[in-house]
């Protein structure tokens, strides 16, 4: 059967997410959660595809994002909200549990759900943002920063060095990405290159540098990468992007007190016992954790991890997403053989995988 993606809103008097759904309705349910700074089109890959394989897929438009809520202060911003922002979708699908999937902030929003509401999460997957039982926030992450890339005396916070710009130039930091939505896109969504593995991400010089993209406070406008995007994809997220702004998405990075705060109220320690699966990106030098210490309090944390490492950067889901669709499909099938009843043959997954 051929399913159509369709778009919802699910309302409550606390705030109103805009997604995706594509599916039968009584399949099981699989939520995939985008990050910084995407919407719920950057799993048009997935959603057909887990669709035909016989799930129920919906992405959302995350808060401060696309079609849903744009809250008013930073505040509004910290995981433990957002998470009661997923728990009101699943409750309005009339679930009572799903598969959640998380990219970049995503993965920080499902990792939540799994750490406070273990009864919603039948398994739980990850793309480059690996768990931290304590918070993926700056201060708990220093202790796990690559010093033969980043020497302490150079590089003090490494590669979180722009989450100290956010904090320290929060409207400087917005300014920049809104000055042009569109270049912003484009200089964002790179394909990842072997040629950056082993040195600083640039990420660790947006302070020394004045801002992501330094003196100009704008981004240049290069061309388009169009092994991530079509000129359809660009002006989906250019449009979304200048019509609402930058304030909710940057807002996500200014709650690292409040987020380690929730995290360290997680019951049982925050260890996770439901399967988890975890993407490492090979070419992702923001999220290293292929050569790093980045992924071990995950694996500390973790009673059933399966991890995978794909030849990505940071934008796998749209970069490689048939990769992608095959790890996650064969972790389903091998992992909850009492959950998924594939509509497909095996043979036809692989080729369904690639849409």
């Amino acid at each position: 059967m051929r399913y159509e993606v369709t778009e919802h809103i699910a309302k409550t008097p606390r705030h109103a997410t805009h997604y995706l759904s594509c599916g039968g309705d009584d399949a099981p349910l699989i939520v995939f959660v985008h990050g910084w700074p995407e919407l719920s089109i950057s799993w048009r890959h997935q959603l057909r595809c887990f669709a035909e394989l016989g799930f129920r897929a919906v992405a959302p438009d995350m808060r401060g994002y696309g079609k849903s809520t744009v809250h008013p202060t930073t505040a509004d911003y910290a995981v433990e909200h957002i998470v009661a922002d997923m728990l009101d979708l699943l409750g309005s699908l009339g679930r009572d549990a799903a598969f959640w999937v998380g990219h970049d902030w995503g993965a920080s929003i499902v990792w939540g759900l799994a750490q406070h509401h273990s009864e919603r999460v039948i398994g739980v997957a990850s793309l480059c943002v690996p768990y931290h039982p304590e918070g993926f926030a700056i201060g708990n992450l220093l202790p796990l920063i690559d010093r033969s890339v980043y020497p302490v005396d150079e590089y003090p916070v490494g590669q979180w060095d722009y989450h100290l710009y956010y904090e320290e130039s929060f409207d400087a930091a917005r300014a920049a990405f809104d000055a042009d939505a569109r270049a912003t896109v484009k200089a964002l969504f790179r394909k990842g290159t072997p040629a950056g593995r082993g040195k600083p991400a640039r990420s660790a010089m947006v302070r020394r540098n004045g801002g992501w993209f330094g003196p100009a406070g704008r981004a240049p406008d290069v061309p388009r990468d169009a092994d991530l995007l079509t000129e359809k994809d660009l002006d989906a997220y250019a449009g979304a992007l200048a019509a609402n702004g930058f304030f909710g998405p940057d807002a996500w990075y200014m709650n690292a007190a409040a987020n380690t705060a929730y995290a360290r109220r997680a019951p049982g320690g925050g260890r996770l016992t439901m399967p988890v699966l975890f993407f490492h990106g090979l070419y992702d030098y923001v999220c290293e954790t292929v050569d790093s210490r980045l992924a071990e309090p995950m694996r500390a944390s973790c009673a059933d991890l399966t991890e995978l490492v794909l030849p990505t950067g940071h934008w796998m889901a749209q970069e490689r997403p048939e990769l992608v669709n095959a790890g996650l499909a064969r972790w389903l099938g091998q992992r909850f053989p009492s959950h998924w009843h594939p509509l497909v043959e095996p043979r036809a997954r692989s080729t369904l995988a690639a849409e």
